[in-house]
């Protein structure tokens, strides 16, 4: 089945001979959530704008449902929505006007029924004949998710959707977007909160410097790059880990009661039972046993940390 964004070799250059894209490929089915992860200036917005039309590429290409951005782009760009950073609305102008106009310019036929249902869905409904200036932070931001979806798109773009949201508006727009994939939206997004990605996301994509660093399935990509730490809570503090626990790379935790043993899932042993015997055998007396599994952002943090790093 065709992917319904192709991106290929997209590469996006300015004239002060700065590289903002550095040969994105990227391909994404029907029906599924990519978060795209990345510090401030990684390239995630200017590759959303590449992709929509607002930025054109420098070379590359991109086909949304089998259109190309280029040269066929009316057909492409109707089976996009994007959400952008920015709030930019007409204060004055009422809900239901400002996504009724929204469809209008995409050359949709009225539909009084589907718009009813975007906002139901986004909770807009009763507040269809309010002025976008007497809605809260988080409304206005459903108000551009609705404009984004008035002409019914295939593709969202949500770039930043929850930025300046307090937690319970964001939690309810993780449940948006669920919504909306059981709907068969597909659904890219940018975020700086790790736990969007991991709440919310099929795949996880790490964009740094221009260049896509991975996108792999949020589920392998932890079991591939997390570890799991091991932390040995001892009944009284220790001065330094004794000689005979030292082959085990233990870190003695500032308390000085906690020694934390990190290993590989994927491996055949974990060292785990060789570990507490033989801290038993030093003369350690232990109070408790915890596991803790890495987060995504850890893993996030050392991948751009390594593309940080020289060569």
């Amino acid at each position: 089945m065709q992917p319904i964004l192709d991106i290929s070799d997209l590469r996006k250059s300015y004239g002060d001979g700065f590289e903002a894209l550095k040969g994105i490929n990227l391909q994404i089915e029907a029906g599924e959530i990519i978060a795209l992860l990345g510090p401030n200036g990684a390239g995630k917005t200017t590759l959303i704008s590449t992709i929509c039309g607002i930025t054109t590429a420098t070379s590359g290409a991109v086909t949304v449902g089998g259109h190309d951005t280029i040269r066929d782009y009316r057909a492409a760009r109707a089976m996009i929505g994007l959400v952008p950073q920015e709030i930019n609305l007409e204060p004055f102008e009422k809900v239901i006007n400002t996504v009724r106009f929204s469809r209008g310019l995409f050359g949709k036929s009225p539909d009084e029924a589907a718009l009813e249902r975007i906002l139901r869905q986004l909770s807009l409904w009763d507040k269809r004949d309010s002025q976008i200036r007497a809605l809260s932070g988080g409304m206005k931001r459903r108000v551009l998710i609705a404009k984004a979806l008035s002409h019914e798109p295939r593709l969202l773009f949500l770039d930043e959707p929850t930025a300046g949201v307090d937690v319970e508006l964001r939690k309810d727009m993780w449940e948006i977007v669920s919504a909306l994939k059981e709907d068969g939206v597909t659904i890219v997004l940018t975020t700086h909160y790790i736990e969007e990605a991991e709440a919310i996301a099929d795949r996880i994509g790490v964009i740094a410097k221009g260049e896509l660093l991975l996108v792999e399935d949020k589920a392998s990509l932890m079991a591939r790059m997390g570890q799991k730490q091991l932390d040995v809570q001892l009944s009284a503090p220790l001065e330094a880990i004794p000689p005979l626990l030292a082959k085990y790379n233990l870190t003695l935790c500032d308390d000085n009661q906690t020694l934390t043993y990190s290993y590989d899932t994927r491996a055949e042993r974990t060292g785990i039972t060789k570990l507490l015997s033989d801290v038993s055998a030093a003369g350690l007396v232990l109070r408790d046993v915890l596991t803790r599994q890495s987060s995504l952002e850890d893993i996030f943090v050392g991948l751009v940390h390594e593309e940080k790093e020289p060569s």
